[in-house]
């Protein structure tokens, strides 16, 4: 099954290493964080899971919950905390999905659906398209898709600058421009009306009739 922007998540049931749990309601009226790993006890994923456990607080800020998934059982994965914690200082503060039947990794479309067989006796590299993360919305439907190869650590501060990105169009008819961060300048929404964009916005600047700045309009409203 290829997954796409815009597609609602494939809903399930898994064992996690904080209990067993069905996702759309795990997730509930939350924005969520699912990100992946080929194996359990590899190098790269150990520094990504120790680094998310040490920035949750800021995922948390932003109603954002984020969840773990690796082709190992669950408890394999509490063993694998441990040196988590030994190496990196954090131990994991969130779910750890387990999926020794490789069932989320294929409903995901990070492996073949038609493959056979378990996780046992797989190694990290038959498993290394299960690298993705994927940010999903209250509304269940998927907004981001990222696939990293195995030997490059993910940059989990980009994923909270698109969250925030994500989050700020959600709820005002702009989009963010390059490198954008937030606070800075925005562009109003192609398919807003110069009429509705003076309503909503007032004044803007125009380098192009089609790029309309106007400043991050939540910063903005607190303002107001």
């Amino acid at each position: 099954m290829e997954l796409t922007i815009g597609d609602t998540a494939p809903d399930f049931e898994a064992q996690t290493t904080e209990g067993t749990i069905h996702f759309h309601d795990w997730i509930g009226d939350s924005w969520a964080v699912l990100f992946s790993h080929p194996k359990d006890f590899t190098p790269v994923c150990t520094t990504e899971l120790g680094y998310m456990a040490a920035i949750k607080p800021e995922f948390d800020r932003r109603n954002t919950k984020i969840i773990g998934l690796s082709v190992d059982s669950a408890d394999d994965h509490g063993t694998w905390a441990q040196d988590i914690e030994e190496t990196q200082g954090t131990a994991p503060n969130y779910p750890l999905i387990g999926d020794p039947h490789l069932t989320v990794a294929k409903l995901y479309g990070m492996l073949p659906a038609g493959l056979e067989g378990e996780a046992h006796g797989r190694t990290p590299a038959d498993n290394q398209t299960v690298r993705n993360v994927f940010v999903i919305g209250p509304d269940k439907k998927i907004k981001l898709i990222l696939v990293y190869p195995m030997t490059t650590g993910r940059n989990f501060d980009e994923v909270l600058r698109v969250i925030d990105s994500l989050q700020l169009t959600a709820g005002h008819k702009v989009s963010t421009p390059v490198q954008w961060q937030p606070g800075e300048d925005v562009i109003i929404s192609g398919s807003v009306s110069n009429d509705e964009a003076k309503e909503l916005f007032g004044e803007w600047r125009e380098t192009k009739p089609y790029i309309r700045i106007v400043p991050d309009p939540s910063k903005v409203a607190a303002k107001a």
